[in-house]
């Protein structure tokens, strides 16, 4: 009995100590074994698992496009506020995919990145065919670029416009204003002006946004340095594009957007956009999770298209007007563009009050990004922005009658997308669940090792008190046996009579 209580405590003894030696080695080792994981996975590598989701983006995005139709365009014409009413969502499927990936010696990789765009009617609030009045882009923005000519000059460009049937309002189809029309203005200016503007047969506000590529994208891969991984290190050769006034705001900072590198810290990230023309740092919001995958939530700060006056770093995207709006046009052709955040979201109240119909809000027109902080992977964004035009009269030009000063709402969109489905159950699996385990497993096994030591340690010490009782009283037993000698002789009764008579 006492050597099968032995062998117990001796059993849970070896089994506590297994336990703290496991648990103190997934302590001290299982970061790094966590972190190694990590890094082989999300870098630029054939062989990571996140390589064919970065080459081919598996997960559904969607180009959610909302147009603004004037509603009052001959009480514009006389200098009345104009009156605007959102149409849409027109929402397309939008497929990304790379070409031409090119891996370089020092730790880059290059690549050509396609999109391509396909009308969803069952997902959309309206078709293509549905006609909308709006703005006529094309020649009010020429008024515009026109206004410093002299008069005469300006009245004999008037004279063409009319004779070419040109309007300050044009009533198009959706697909027309965004995918292209043809307009006898756009092949007059490529006649007299050649290579003025980009667009040749058609103009359409999307005409250069399907089955194109934004641009060659130079990027680390991460395989010496994974912090630098998926950073830019060139567009189209460029270290720095030549749009802006400051080389601070020229700079090509961070990713190209899609991944940043692992084990974020909740501050910011950057990335360049070649549709804005400009590198965007967006701000750490709050803490969360998509899907039971936790992440960081990434915000615009309000300073993102703040003038040069309220925000100081941004006086090199000038000239500017009212916070809440950049000015494109210097990578526009010098077009009299904006983009801003949809209706004017975070923008200065005045852009809001000079148009009637727009009703801002956080809920509906701020973009987020949510991360996966330890891969740097997006879990579930969605990118925000809206397409302004500055129109007004214009002396000499009498297509823009009296039209007031006033930044023009003409459309927003937004790109979005979440990662579902077996891509995210091996995202999960791989990069969430085994690391997890490993990082509970290390505590399990070191709070199993406490009472385990302690359990046997108690057996043992009990052990040793019952050995050391049984030997004291098998002791004390014998020397009483010794001391006390041998029995006295009994006498028989007789005996003891005859005695007594002697």
């Amino acid at each position: 009995m006492v050597a099968a209580k032995r062998g117990v405590a001796v059993g849970l003894g070896v089994v506590g100590t297994v336990c703290l030696l496991l648990g103190g080695c997934l302590l001290l080792a299982g970061p790094a074994i966590i972190k190694e994981q990590v890094v082989k996975n999300v870098r630029i590598d054939p062989s990571s698992i996140s390589f064919n989701m970065w080459r081919d983006i598996p997960v559904p995005f969607y180009l959610t496009v909302n147009l603004f139709e004037v509603q009052n365009p001959e009480e514009v014409l006389q200098g009345a506020k104009p009156k605007v009413n959102q149409r849409g969502p027109y929402v397309y499927r939008e497929f990304k995919y790379k070409t031409n990936i090119t891996f370089h010696d020092n730790d880059t990789v290059s690549y050509l990145e396609y999109r391509q765009l396909f009308f969803r009617p069952d997902l959309s609030n309206g078709t293509e065919d549905e006609y909308i009045v709006m703005p006529n882009i094309l020649m009010l923005g020429a008024a515009v670029m026109m206004e410093s000519l002299p008069n005469f000059v300006k009245l004999l460009l008037s004279g063409a416009l009319a004779g070419l049937k040109q309007e300050a309002f044009i009533n198009r189809t959706v697909g027309e204003i965004l995918w292209g029309y043809e307009d006898p203005l756009l092949d007059t200016i490529n006649a007299l002006v050649p290579g003025l503007i980009p667009f040749k047969g058609k103009f359409g506000l999307f005409v250069e946004f399907n089955n194109t590529n934004s641009g060659l994208f130079t990027v680390n891969t991460g395989m010496k340095n994974i912090s630098q991984v998926h950073m830019v290190d060139t567009w189209n050769g460029l270290k720095k594009v030549n749009y802006w006034r400051s080389n601070e705001c020229n700079m090509i900072n961070g990713t190209a957007g899609e991944m940043w590198p692992p084990f974020m810290s909740p501050t910011s990230l950057e990335f360049y956009s070649p549709d804005a023309c400009r590198s965007m740092t967006l701000v750490y919001e709050q803490s969360g999770a998509f899907k039971g995958v936790p992440t960081y939530r990434f915000v615009a700060p309000k300073t993102l298209f703040a003038n040069g006056t309220d925000y100081p770093p941004n006086e090199g995207f000038c000239p500017c007007r009212q916070s809440g709006i950049q000015n494109v046009s210097s990578c526009r052709m010098n077009a009299p563009m904006f983009i801003s955040h949809p209706h004017f979201y975070n923008a200065d109240p005045s852009l809001v009050d000079a148009v009637e119909g727009l009703h801002p809000s956080k809920e509906e027109h701020a973009l987020f990004l949510d991360v996966h902080p330890m891969t740097g992977i997006p879990m579930n964004c969605s990118i925000k922005l809206q397409l302004n035009q500055y129109m007004k009269q214009v002396s000499g030009i009498l297509q823009t009658r009296k039209i007031q000063p006033v930044v023009m709402p003409l459309l927003w969109f937004a790109e979005s997308g979440y990662i579902d489905g077996s891509v995210l159950s091996q995202f999960y699996t791989n990069l969430v669940l085994i690391p997890s385990i490993l990082d509970y497993l290390q505590y399990i096994f070191l709070g199993l090792s406490v009472p385990l030591i302690i359990s046997a340690a108690l057996m043992m010490m009990s052990q040793e008190k019952c050995s050391l009782f049984w030997s004291s009283n098998k002791k004390n037993s014998n020397s009483n046996k010794a001391t006390q000698g041998p029995p006295a002789r009994q006498l028989s009764p007789v005996k003891v009579l005859r005695e007594a008579r002697l």
